[in-house]
């Protein structure tokens, strides 16, 4: 089933890139670019499964807006996203569009590590390389530009590997030539965000150093330019110069903050691998003679999250309370003991402990949903609307929160909100035929409020500009 979606992606990307007139000879406008986005966007969602948790969400953008604002002024608003896939890849696409891909947050290590890689990410979309490629002229046409981004998507399978071959016959060395300036040009401004943000750019060196190798042990069955990011030894090489001309002015800056990362990389883990391969990772952590305190801490929480997935609540709630005693940081985790409580049947405690984390921070959103979750099952309707809301005004890209809000307005009775939600809910899915009908039924009601009926005639306008 999974070849048979990504081999409709890429007919429907294929579709949308390569045949769009008037484009061939000139850049994308900042206008053209965010439509290309959109597009790409809801097909990955319709094709991939897009890790929709607001806990991960919330910590990417906080790492992002953090490099966007050493990055300054951009064209776009930014999204960052995390996509089921083994690849050891993350692409930026048009509009800034930024895909992690599970593979390749499991071969990090660190957070400086992470942030490396999204402020690389961001460098190609501030520079708009993807643009500039079409700016070029008749050398990479948008048919290629569409195989290559069908590729990415793909992550170097076989099928890819022969539409890349069918669309680079021309343009293959000015491809490659431009990819390498682009990836230098983007390594450079990570460098130097990273610089400007007090982190240690030892990470970007330690992420060549894994992309070096990993190259390495591909580059035998994936033809070079399938790598979305090639040359990694002269990169590395690059990078590396620059930390040793900077050698004397490094000593100060911060490593991070790696209890937030091994969270995030732990939890990303938990929800795209199989509990067999994690219980062996974990123990290997555990018996390892390189991890200190804080892997042993975090392989405890790996594993309470593995017990999770395996229905035995008691015990992962023992491991979390073993990681929460010995952790300074402890809100996500107090979160994560709640969500636990609630999925034990324990709703009355864990409207208790989700309680207490959101009164530690009214901004976290992971906090608000869980709670929300709990109140919703408790009958406290009124509650939950309200935190739900406050999490879809700060992630109005959060599919999963249009859905509770449709099954909270149905238990209300207000039917036409119930359909307006699901209509966003299989909006952001990528879901367009079904968003369409429940959109229709919201208006077809009449008795829609006026800033969601308004909203909903919007969203139609979306919808058929996306089947276009």
């Amino acid at each position: 089933m999974k070849r048979i979606l990504k081999s409709i992606l890429v007919a429907y990307i294929i579709a949308h890139f390569c045949i769009l007139p008037g484009y061939e000879v000139a850049a994308f406008t900042i206008k053209e670019e965010r439509q290309v986005g959109e597009k790409l966007l809801y097909t990955i969602r319709k094709s991939f499964d897009v890790l929709d948790e607001p806990d991960l969400k919330q910590y990417l953008r906080k790492l992002g807006i953090e490099v966007l604002g050493a990055a300054g002024i951009q064209f776009f608003d930014y999204h960052f996203y995390v996509i089921e896939n083994d690849d050891f890849n993350a692409f930026a696409a048009p509009s800034g569009l930024i895909f992690f891909h599970s593979g390749l947050i499991e071969k990090m290590e660190s957070e400086n590590e992470l942030v490396s890689v999204l402020a690389h990410e961001i460098g190609h979309v501030a520079k708009r390389h993807i643009s500039s490629r079409i700016k070029k002229g008749k050398q990479i046409s948008v048919a290629t530009m569409g195989l290559m981004l069908a590729a990415i998507a793909l992550g170097g399978g076989v099928g890819s590997q022969a539409l890349m071959a069918g669309s680079m016959a021309a343009g293959q060395s000015a491809s490659l030539h431009y990819s390498r300036l682009d990836e230098e040009e983007a390594d450079l401004l990570a460098y130097d965000w990273m610089i400007k943000l007090g982190r240690n750019p030892e990470g970007q060196v330690k992420m060549l150093q894994t992309m070096r190798r990993i190259a390495r042990y591909r580059s035998g069955m994936i033809p070079q330019y399938l790598l979305t990011h090639p040359n990694p030894e002269y990169r590395l090489n690059y990078v590396q110069s620059l930390i040793d001309s900077d050698r004397g002015e490094l000593k100060e800056l911060n490593e991070g903050n790696d209890i937030q990362f091994l969270r995030f990389k732990y939890r990303v883990m938990s929800q795209t691998r199989d509990t067999r391969y994690q219980r062996k990772y974990f123990a290997s952590v555990l018996s390892s003679p390189r991890a200190d305190e804080l892997d042993q801490v975090m392989a405890e929480y790996g594993l309470a999250q593995l017990d999770r997935k395996e229905n035995n609540f008691e015990q992962s709630l023992k491991r979390l309370t073993k990681v929460i005693e010995a952790v300074d940081e402890t809100n996500g985790f107090l979160v994560d003991k709640g969500v636990i409580e609630f999925e034990s049947g324990k709703s009355d405690q864990a409207y208790k402990t989700l309680t207490a984390a959101y009164n530690l921070d009214r901004n976290d959103n992971y906090a608000a949903f869980s709670l929300a979750q709990v109140s919703f099952k408790l009958g406290f309707l009124e509650r939950a609307e309200q935190l739900y809301k406050s999490v879809m005004y700060d992630m109005p890209d959060l599919s999963r929160v249009y859905f509770e809000l449709g099954r909270l307005s149905s238990a209300k009775g207000a039917s036409p909100e119930s359909k307006y939600y699901l209509g966003k809910y299989y909006l952001y899915q990528g879901n367009l035929n079904h968003a369409k009908n429940n959109f229709d039924m919201a208006i077809a009601s009449k008795e829609l409020p006026e800033e969601l009926l308004k909203d909903a005639k919007e969203s139609l306008e979306t919808i058929k500009r996306l089947k276009e």
